[in-house]
């Protein structure tokens, strides 16, 4: 059985980006876990197709046509589904015997709209590891599996570490003072919070609780990376590093037994470094260099009505607490929420300026299907973009989001309140090596 994995993101990247920044240089975890599953169960003659990588529509048609794949698995994000769709009707005309699978988010979450393509053989829903490869074997076996097959919750300790060998790159550090080579971990899936611009989607695909690894597992992976790559830094891409206190404490003794000096920048909440000081200093000592934190909004009202969970009297303290330990602060936030007045907006400018973060990365709020707050916006006439379309989140773009929000008002705010760090000549010396987001050769690994 020959497996070809389709990663169509062309929303966030372009065509014939070999060479150049891909923004955050993503491999992608899912199709890096099935291969890896793939292999487990035998399934060895298995390959990639990037589109980011390629030069056009007309290279994806020769690389079908050539390899002709028994199966070929797509993953959907929304604004990739107009990208994930011309993928999957030109593999059908390229190469007619191959089956052709969707899963992912998209898939999940508008299941109807996805089974309306005649060119979709199976779609998976939700977690695709085992119905993935049971499909495949069924396949192989000449039977005929349902055209719509809803996956199970993986237990995260059983699933053999990610294939990162599928893409053939490593990630990039964001920040100078991470030195290559980087990579980055998923230690738990899911998130137990309901903030309304990501759930409910994000609990159709993965549940409503999260699922963590056990330390031994994530140790036992930092291993084989340090094995195979000499990695010099990482990032933990868990939705909430720091949810599960005993976890994180276990952890941090165990990364620095296993003689672990490598910095490390994760995801945090305010209210978890409020309530765990001691575990920050810990997590310090550890190797956390960088906490990425999602404060928002830097108004009360919006805090609620975003349904957060935290408080500005938590983003200060939390805040507070990073600095004294000397760990930066990556400084998320939002601007043009839905309801938001001007006011309002200048209240994340003016908290941002307070905060004083190491980077501050500022948004505006995309009705992103699947969320509490894209049905909000569709039953409120509020929205201005369609299901798929491949906008993006930041300001430098033009694309109006939803209606009542003064969009340059916004743009002036946000690019006004970021608090960017000096560039200093080492910065600049590394950006010149090594661009942000560009892909690193396996030939570019160091020890």
């Amino acid at each position: 059985m020959k497996i070809i994995f389709v990663y169509p993101s062309l929303s966030d990247a372009s065509f014939n980006t070999e060479g150049k920044p891909i923004l955050f240089n993503q491999t992608h975890r899912g199709l890096c876990c099935l291969s890896a599953v793939c292999r487990k169960e035998g399934f060895n003659d298995i390959g990639l197709i990037d589109l980011r990588l390629l030069r056009g529509w007309e290279e994806f048609r020769g690389r079908v046509e050539r390899e002709k794949p028994d199966v070929a698995g797509i993953t959907v994000m929304s604004p990739d589904y107009e990208y994930a769709v011309k993928c999957i009707d030109i593999i059908k005309e390229a190469s007619p015997g191959t089956k052709t699978v969707a899963g992912g988010m998209h898939p999940t979450i508008r299941t109807e709209e996805m089974a309306g393509n005649k060119n979709v053989d199976h779609i998976i829903t939700g977690e695709g590891e085992t119905a993935f490869v049971e499909l495949v074997k069924q396949i192989e076996k000449g039977k005929a599996p349902e055209r719509i097959i809803k996956g199970e919750l993986a237990d995260v300790d059983k699933i053999p570490f990610e294939d990162r060998e599928l893409f053939d790159f490593l990630e990039k550090p964001y920040e100078f003072f991470l030195p290559p080579p980087f990579v980055t971990v998923l230690a738990s899936r899911g998130c137990p919070y309901y903030c309304k611009f990501c759930a409910p989607g994000s609990k159709l695909l993965h549940g409503n609780r999260t699922r963590r690894r056990s330390v031994d597992s994530v140790i036992g992976e930092l291993k084989e990376l340090h094995r195979q790559y000499g990695f010099r830094s990482l990032q933990f891409w868990d939705d909430c590093f720091g949810v599960d206190r005993n976890w994180v404490m276990e952890f941090c003794d165990k990364y620095k037994k296993e003689g672990f000096r490598q910095p490390f920048i994760c995801l945090m909440r305010a209210d978890i470094i409020c309530r765990n000081p001691d575990m920050m200093k810990k997590l310090r000592k550890a190797g956390l260099v960088m906490a990425l934190i999602g404060f928002e909004t830097g108004n009360e009202r919006m805090l609620k009505f975003v349904n957060k969970g935290t408080t500005l009297k938590q983003h200060l303290k939390a805040t507070k607490i990073c600095k004294r330990l000397g760990i930066k602060i990556w400084a998320m936030h939002m601007f043009g929420l839905p309801t938001e007045t001007n006011e309002e907006a200048r209240d994340t400018a003016r908290i941002i300026k307070k905060i004083k973060p190491y980077r501050s990365s500022t948004a505006f709020f995309t009705p992103f299907p699947g969320s509490f707050f894209y049905e909000y916006c569709k039953e409120n006439n509020l929205s201005l973009i369609g299901d798929h379309d491949a906008v993006a989140i930041f300001p430098e773009d033009d694309t109006p989001k939803i209606k009542n929000i003064d969009y340059n008002f916004m743009r002036k705010l946000a690019t006004d309140s970021k608090n960017l760090p000096l560039r200093s000549k080492v910065r600049i010396r590394i950006e010149r090596i090594f661009a942000p987001g560009a892909p690193v050769g396996k030939d570019m690994i160091c020890a």
